[in-house]
């Protein structure tokens, strides 16, 4: 019997292209427990308020919100540890440079499978000012009314 494909994106932080100028996207690995990934599987999970930081030379997902998995008895893990980062070298230096500038500061945007293996897409992320904000409404705004009056046209959209 063939596998059943779970690739996908399981969680995604739409709060944060809202609130931050988002850059320098990365894709990494995440460390976690059995329980932790049956969970994730389920979406008991939530990245809005997680954020991503350096401590000796490794990276960390603070915040990261895992609901403990109902079955997992004593193997559940504390729902808002820190959780590690599977980044290189290379990758994780130019992320502690980056975080050093000051404004400047890492989140997390997506949570997916890849091979069924978690992965988290982390960004660079600089704050918007809220006239940005309102300019990013204003924009959305426009291309929904835009994408609305095609369809009453019958246009198809591109």
């Amino acid at each position: 019997m063939a596998k059943k494909k779970e690739d996908g994106v399981l969680l995604e932080n739409r709060r944060a292209h809202y609130e931050y100028f988002l850059s320098g996207f990365m894709t990494a690995g995440l460390v976690l427990t059995g329980t932790e990934i049956k969970s994730l599987r389920r979406r008991d999970a939530s990245i809005s308020d997680a954020y991503v930081f350096v401590r000796d030379g490794e990276a960390y997902v603070a915040n990261m919100h895992i609901a403990p998995y109902k079955e997992g008895n004593i193997f559940n893990v504390d729902h808002l540890r820190d959780r590690k980062l599977l980044l290189n070298k290379k990758e994780i230096a130019k992320l502690a440079d980056s975080l050093k500038d000051g404004g400047y500061t890492s989140v997390p945007t997506k949570c997916f499978l890849l091979h069924g293996r978690a992965k988290l897409e982390i960004a660079l992320a600089k704050g918007k000012k809220l006239y940005d904000k309102r300019q990013s409404i204003k924009e959305r705004d426009m291309k929904r009314r835009i994408g609305d009056a095609r369809v009453s046209r019958g246009e198809s959209e591109e």
